[in-house]
């Protein structure tokens, strides 16, 4: 199994953070469906304020570019990305790859 951890930040409107926090509740089954069909084993996001943290676990032969691409061509995808830029600080035409930064793991027990 392979990890990958990756952060983004929202906007800093409570508003928009728990309209953001109740999507989540409710993800689309097509965005669901196309997640696990790359490779991703679990996916989880955690809050603090507005900045998000999400750890990603997929099988070993995943290909972070490659599958992520292939993720992106999935029905709804586009669309739930779209959907979910304005709630994220970021460029609404960025694709998830910019939008997310991807981290680097400095220790581990």
């Amino acid at each position: 199994m392979k990890r990958y951890c990756q952060t983004l930040k929202l906007r800093n409107d409570e508003e928009l953070i728990r309209q953001y926090v109740k999507e989540h509740q409710n993800v689309w089954p097509e965005i669901k469906e196309g997640i696990k069909a790359v490779g991703i084993l679990d996916m989880q996001i955690y809050l603090h304020k507005n900045e998000l943290f999400m750890i990603v676990d997929t099988v070993d032969n995943f290909d972070w570019v490659k599958d992520n691409a292939r993720l992106a061509t999935l029905p709804r995808q586009a669309e739930w990305e779209a959907y979910m830029s304005r709630f994220q600080q970021a460029d609404s035409n960025a694709t998830s790859a910019e939008k997310w930064c991807l981290m680097e793991q400095i220790f581990k027990l």
